[in-house]
């Protein structure tokens, strides 16, 4: 599992004062940098071999600008060129928001999915979680601490 610590800033706000709904998107591609670096630890977009196959968000409670949020990211599935990965967004230790993307393993020249190699998949075993998140950041460390995962 990831941790980013984002600080929202007040563009990311709209008139009814909360976070704004496509304010997620960008925290979560954020969010995200630790498993490019999986696939390609020379970060190169010249080089980029993964492509976004499908983003959803759910908004459990709002979030508000001047209060940190913690995005939390793991992997929920490994398919055989496709991976699934979970967001949670915590503020105030609140469950907030949760979000899924699945990423393909593609190759740009041949407009084709590639298959994930074999090192690649045991680096992404390494931060499965396939449980629903918990309702606050305390549930969830105190189970991650646990080593029940």
């Amino acid at each position: 599992m990831f941790t980013e610590l984002i600080r929202p800033r007040f563009l990311e706000t709209d008139a009814l004062g909360h976070i704004n709904n496509n304010t997620y998107g960008v925290w979560f591609e954020s969010a995200r940098d630790p498993i490019f670096h999986i696939f390609m630890p020379k970060v190169d977009v010249k080089k980029w071999n993964l492509v976004m196959a499908h983003s959803s968000f759910d908004f459990l409670k709002e979030v508000f600008w001047g209060k940190e949020v913690i995005v939390k990211t793991a992997i929920s599935k490994i398919g055989n060129s496709s991976l699934e990965l979970c967001h949670a967004v915590y503020q105030e230790g609140k469950l907030c928001t949760t979000g899924k993307c699945v990423l393909i393993h593609y190759n740009f020249e041949t407009k084709e999915s590639v298959h994930i190699p074999e090192n690649i998949r045991e680096e992404l075993e390494n931060h499965l979680f396939t449980l629903p998140w918990h309702g606050t950041l305390k549930e969830l460390e105190e189970f991650v601490k646990s080593g029940k995962n």
